[in-house]
């Protein structure tokens, strides 16, 4: 068959149109990362503004109807005529991409909106968009529907403002879920405002009546970051060190400080974008760090000649927020994740390590802390490095007679491979019974796994269920993690749905969060979801995974359960199985008929419903329906919204200090239902 391809069958998008074509090249997806990145990318303006010295407060409303409102007191965008489009600068900003004052001339110096498409992708994502401009006295208007401009731009009065507000209503045909989260957006915000001193940002929640406001302004800036991201922990050097200095057109400003834990904490930040893999400032700073810890160290005398605190040996501890300012960033896509300037990298180099060397020197007890702590994280890692090379040698070595008590499967291509992590021994039967044994694996642990938040690695290699882990994953530890070489791409936590469940679930996710972070952004973790009812009516058989669930499958079935189940008319079960099982009876209707009445109603059955305490009340055949079966069951990707976040949180429930994990638990205790003790 001919097949006819020639100039007609070339599809040319014009203005907007490749935006809704492919929105996911421009905002990352179309998820609920990308349906908030619109509010980031009209943000990015307003920092823009502040950065450039014209733009002191903005306000955020989230409206009724997913309506959104950004108003700033910049400059306001341009009205007049644009030379080349003929039409005015704002329509041509708002409708045209790579259209913008980030590209030369004397607009902005340096911009987080570097490629000059963030307000037209925002306007071409919207079924509605009005931009209200005040600028020299007057104020301007002008309304689009999906990035088309339903009149010309309109001077609609005088006025005292000025700036620029921008209010839209995201594309339902795009987004198949409109939801704007309050805590992401006060996390986000939070962060601008940190990183952009003297600025004052407003946030407004109007969707219900019970309106939330929330004000961010912090003179400190990165300062006050660093103490943000230490809070619950005990500082060494409090006031934290702090550079900020200017590079040719480059701005470099580092905050550092050293805390009481094992892990590392560092944000780094381009223009104030979250450059959420690094880059070459990054990189900078790193080289700086350890040359300099080095060089104060063997002046002092503090370690032997010969001897090397290595890069891993100064991160230990390591609270630090690294922003720099560059009129031509390089970042990798849209979504700006990494720097990729190479001048930065020396810039960041150079000032951090002259002005960290002056602040050692001048803060000789604060020094000393920060030299102690590396000297024994070299000591651990020492240590550490010994038992992992003993782990993986003897997994390689066991490699044929699996670890601890692993039940493997045959299948060997990772991508199609499964292992459920499984809280104890009867659980653990129960699966390796009742699973597919081609592609799932079973690893049962005894008991609850070492806390690796309050832990060294050189400790944490000494436990049994974490070697075994290890092993199991076949993807290494430490320096020698390489995920490639995992063997699952589905690694599935399965526990009991009470308080120890949950608590092994919490230890499990701690333990890849701080070990095996690129598990999870790799899209690899999860967490299985066994039901908590099974409810029986003659043959049929039916699972409920909630309370709410459970009731509603009674409903269906006419049963109508209480809140109170002594006040239902109930008899225990005689299942063996079970230590929580109650019957709900249906009462047959008594007929007044003859008895030569045919019509009358025979009895209608019982309905049973059983409650799983634990994964080991199941039978195989059971435990595979509802929670193994990847047709049926239901799992929970795991994943991390938001970084800082979620380190804040593993800190504070993992932690050594006390009052803020009592804080917590005051905070949400009344949240919690049905809970199993």
């Amino acid at each position: 068959m001919e097949q006819h391809y020639n100039a007609k069958d070339i599809t040319v998008l014009e203005g907007l149109e490749p935006v809704r074509k492919r929105p996911g090249m421009y905002i990352g997806g179309t998820g609920i990362e990308g349906l908030h990145h619109l509010i980031w990318e009209v943000l990015d303006n307003v920092i823009d503004e502040a950065m450039a010295g014209h733009a002191k407060n903005c306000i955020i409303e989230l409206l009724p109807k997913n309506v959104v409102s950004v108003e700033d007191d910049g400059r306001g965008i341009p009205v007049d005529m644009h030379l080349q489009t003929k039409v005015s600068a704002l329509e041509t900003v708002m409708t045209t991409l790579h259209a913008g004052g980030k590209f030369g001339g004397e607009g902005y110096k340096v911009s987080a909106g570097l490629h000059g498409v963030g307000i037209s992708v925002v306007n071409a994502l919207s079924t509605h968009l009005k931009t209200e401009v005040y600028r020299n006295g007057k104020e301007y208007i002008q309304e689009y529907e999906r990035g088309k401009p339903k009149y010309s731009i309109k001077e609609v009065g005088a006025t005292q403002k000025q700036g620029t507000k921008q209010t839209f209503s995201a594309d339902p045909t795009i987004f198949p879920e409109i939801i704007y989260s309050w805590k992401t957006i006060l996390e986000h915000v939070r962060q601008q405002a940190y990183l952009t001193k003297g600025i004052t940002i407003k946030l407004f929640d109007k969707r219900t009546d019970t309106h939330k406001t929330y004000s961010f302004y912090f003179e400190g800036g990165i300062i006050s970051f660093v103490r943000h991201i230490a809070r619950g922990k005990v500082l060494f050097n409090d006031p934290p060190f702090y550079v900020e200095k200017k590079v040719g057109e480059n701005l470099v400003e580092v905050s550092l400080g050293y805390v009481d834990d094992y892990n590392e904490h560092v944000y780094t930040f381009a223009n104030n974008v979250f450059t959420v893999d690094g880059g070459t400032h990054l990189v900078g700073f790193r080289t700086a760090l350890t040359r300099a810890i080095n060089a104060y160290a063997k002046k002092n005398n503090l370690i032997k000649d010969g001897d090397q605190i290595t890069g891993e040996d100064v991160r230990e501890g390591l609270t630090a927020v690294i922003s720099v300012k560059l009129p031509d960033p390089q970042f990798e896509g849209q979504t700006k994740g990494k720097l990729g300037n190479p001048e930065i990298r020396q810039a960041v180099d150079t000032v951090f390590n002259e002005y960290f060397g002056y602040y050692l020197e001048e803060h000789p007890t604060e020094a000393r802390k920060i030299i102690e702590k590396t000297l024994l994280s070299a000591r651990a890692r020492l240590a550490a490095r010994a038992a992992r090379e003993t782990v993986l040698r003897k997994g390689a070595l066991d490699g044929m007679t699996l670890p601890g008590k692993l039940a493997d499967c045959s299948e060997k291509n990772a991508a199609l491979s499964e292992i459920f992590i499984v809280e104890g021994d009867s659980a653990g039967g129960s699966a390796k019974q009742g699973r597919d044994r081609k592609f799932q694996a079973i690893l049962p642990l005894r008991g609850k796994i070492l806390n690796v938040e309050r832990a060294r690695l050189d400790r944490m290699l000494a436990s049994g269920e974490i070697k075994a882990l290890i092993v199991a994953l076949g993807a290494g530890i430490g320096d020698e993690l390489n995920l490639d070489k995992i063997k699952y791409h589905k690694v599935i936590i399965m526990t009991d749905a009470d308080v120890d469940g949950a608590h092994i679930r919490t230890l499990l996710l701690t333990y890849f969060y701080r070990h095996f972070p690129e598990l999870i952004t790799r899209g690899y973790l999860y967490i299985a979801q066994p039901p908590l009812f099974a409810i029986t009516k003659g043959k049929n058989k039916q699972y409920a995974y909630s309370d709410k669930q459970r009731d509603s499958i009674c409903k269906e079935l006419g049963v109508q359960l209480e809140s109170d189940v002594d006040d239902q008319t109930v008899t225990e079960s005689t299942d063996e199985n079970s230590d929580d099982n109650v019957v709900a009876q249906q009462n047959a209707q008594e007929s007044d008929e003859s008895s030569n009445d045919v019509s009358q109603k025979p009895k209608q059955k019982a309905v049973s419903i059983q409650r799983y305490k634990g994964l080991g009340e199941m039978n195989p055949e059971q435990l595979w329906e509802t929670t193994m079966d990847p047709e049926k069951r239901v799992i929970l990707q795991v994943k991390i919204d938001d970084m800082e976040h979620a380190d804040e949180t593993f800190s504070m429930l993992m932690g050594d200090e006390v009052p803020p994990r009592k804080k917590f638990i005051q905070t949400h205790a009344k949240k919690v239902k049905n809970l199993d003790v």
